[in-house]
């Protein structure tokens, strides 16, 4: 009776289907400026009537949400209306633009692939079922479901997109981000002219350090 019992989680990501997978183009480049890289993902959201999915679109140097949908389904349908919000709120549509995002059904869908093509936006894909591979698309849901509480649920479907509208405009307008100089999204999206932490690096440098102190003692 005191074990506490295990929530009913939900896997958003069904990579094994016939449509085509692209590889990881962003690894190991540098991100130096606003819409160069979008990062996709969806996550769950419950209601009182079941689950809503959450589409986002996340700009991987600003943080900004560019795009999002909440849909009670995970459509491919769904997932581009997310896209195609993004692409109607871009502010520097001549750059080029990678799109990178899990192997899931959605993102690799005709319809998705026909839009991305459309607008000459490079497909970038996570090789294997690691969260490290979409860290920045991981780490804002996980801002979203924490620190404004999105992930506790809604009564329906209604509720949960007002909360969730009023909790991005907070996110983008007013919440700052370490990796941005402490600018908000919707400020480091327009800015632009500040370089983002090499975490990878920093891990090696801490490695490396962990491994010289327990060599000397």
């Amino acid at each position: 009776m005191l074990v506490q019992k295990k929530r009913k989680s939900v896997i958003t990501t069904n990579s094994r289907h016939r449509f085509r997978k692209y590889p990881n183009i962003i690894k190991g480049i540098e991100i130096t400026k606003p819409e160069q890289v979008w990062v996709a993902d969806i996550t769950y959201i419950r209601t009182d009537y079941g689950f809503n999915y959450l589409h986002l679109i996340t700009d991987a140097y600003s943080k900004q949400i560019v795009g999002f949908e909440l849909s009670d389904d995970m459509k491919a349908e769904s997932t581009a209306k997310a896209l195609k919000m993004a692409l109607k709120n871009r502010k520097y549509p001549d750059r080029k633009l990678i799109h990178h995002s899990d192997r899931g059904i959605q993102y690799c869908s005709n319809e998705y692939i026909k839009i991305l093509k459309e607008n000459e936006i490079k497909i970038s894909m996570t090789e294997n079922s690691s969260p490290g591979d979409n860290a920045i698309a991981e780490r804002v849901n996980g801002i979203l479901k924490s620190e404004f509480s999105i992930g506790n649920g809604f009564r329906n479907h209604l509720s949960a997109l007002e909360e969730i509208k009023k909790s991005i405009f907070i996110y983008n307008h007013k919440r700052p981000h370490r990796s941005c100089k402490m600018l908000t999204p919707i400020n480091a999206h327009l800015i632009g002219k500040y370089k983002l932490p090499d975490y990878r690096l920093k891990r090696k440098q801490k490695n490396e350090l962990s491994l010289k102190n327990n060599g000397e003692k």
